[in-house]
């Protein structure tokens, strides 16, 4: 959709010194990052820095458990921990061939940091990561590790000091360094080009997935699973089957449960809004966004979630905190594979699909390893 509008989501949506630099970015994807050249160079980046393909995994014990096949899509097994890399080396590398100099972000978790510090090191641009103070505090070694690698993180303090609040910041450095620098955003939201660019960046796992779960099964899932934040690990899963007969599940952060008002479930109990850039679905006002897990810690959703759930593709559901945390000590327990907080929701999703017996076959995207999360873990659990 190069319009970059989704039905009657998405758009551009942005003060006017963004206008002219936004529609630049989106003529250079256009002619320059869809073009055979820049895929070839992309693709041998995915393969010999990032570790693609990632394996397709039968989760045996968990499907004994709960009586259906459930596979997991080992993003968590790429350089970083996620699947975040996969974009960010997209975006570095376009960046450098339109001549950009500096990189900027923004985090929540840290894993989307992690990953523009790397291609920052790797492509020699300077960079600097914007990241709320609440995050900073429970994601201290992603932050080492962002530092170690030559980033600047800045801490805001403003707001909520969440990862909403770090968005509000790197945009306005876009304004004033519009010139010289790339605003690496890290999920399919914001203005266009970025939610079409992000989802054709990750789209590699659904890609991977598709030819695998054929290969292994000689048929398509029943279902695909993901946690959705901003939405961008989900999208590059499901955009490949969209055209399929597989139904998509996206599991958003709950928090205390759907009768609390500490939550980030914009699809599930939001309305429509215009937010950093982009017409979606945003959290209502009364409602502090809240998930255990810091990457879904954000008030909207990247707009062409916002069409799937309009138009009845996916089916959005609030994961509860309690639900997450049961579900990243079972895969723990049952598989030996610890997954990120994020992840946890979707892994919890897919667990309860498999008890209603809803899908004999589920692919969940396994987007992040938990090695980030093992602080707030360890304050929730206990062990005799």
């Amino acid at each position: 959709m190069s319009s970059g509008e989704f039905g009657e989501y998405g758009g551009r949506h942005v003060p006017e010194p963004l206008e002219e630099p936004l529609e630049r970015l989106a003529n250079a994807y256009d002619e320059i990052g869809r073009g055979e050249a820049f895929q070839a160079e992309f693709r041998d980046h995915l393969e010999a820095y990032a570790g693609r393909p990632t394996p397709l995994y039968y989760a045996g014990n968990l499907s004994d458990r709960y009586g259906a096949d459930i596979f997991l899509k080992r993003e968590d097994l790429l350089h970083g921990g996620a699947h975040k890399i996969n974009n960010c080396l997209g975006q570095a590398l376009l960046a450098k061939k339109a001549g950009r100099e500096r990189l900027i972000a923004e985090t929540g978790a840290g894993q989307h940091g992690t990953a523009t510090a790397m291609v920052g090191a790797l492509f020699g641009l300077d960079t600097e990561i914007y990241m709320g103070k609440k995050d900073v505090e429970r994601q201290r070694m992603n932050v080492f590790r962002m530092r170690l690698m030559g980033a600047d993180v800045t801490e805001v303090t403003r707001g909520g000091q969440g990862l909403a609040d770090a968005v509000d910041a790197a945009l306005e450095d876009l304004v004033e360094n519009v010139d010289h620098t790339h605003y690496l955003v890290g999920s399919v939201v914001g203005p266009d080009p970025f939610p079409r660019m992000v989802r054709d960046f990750q789209s590699v796992i659904g890609e991977e997935a598709r030819e695998q779960f054929i290969e292994r099964t000689g048929e398509l899932p029943d279902a695909a699973v993901a946690c959705v934040g901003g939405g961008s690990n989900a999208m590059g899963l499901f955009h490949a089957f969209r055209d399929d007969d597989v139904a998509f599940y996206g599991a958003e952060g709950g928090g205390e449960g759907a009768d609390s008002t500490r939550h980030a479930a914009p699809l599930a109990t939001g309305t429509d809004e215009v937010i950093h850039g982009m017409k979606t679905r945003v959290i209502d006002e009364d409602v502090e966004v809240h998930s255990v897990s810091a990457g879904l810690d954000y008030p909207g959703v990247g707009p062409e979630h916002a069409m799937f759930r309009e138009v009845g593709r996916c089916e959005y559901t609030g994961v509860t905190d309690e639900e997450a945390l049961a579900a990243f000590r079972e895969l723990s327990e049952t598989e030996g594979i610890i997954p990120a907080l994020e992840t946890s929701h979707a892994v919890a999703r897919a667990i309860q699909l498999a008890e209603e017996g809803a899908h004999e076959t589920i692919l969940v995207n396994l987007s992040g390893r938990g090695d980030k999360d093992m602080e707030t873990a360890a304050e929730k659990f206990e062990f005799a």
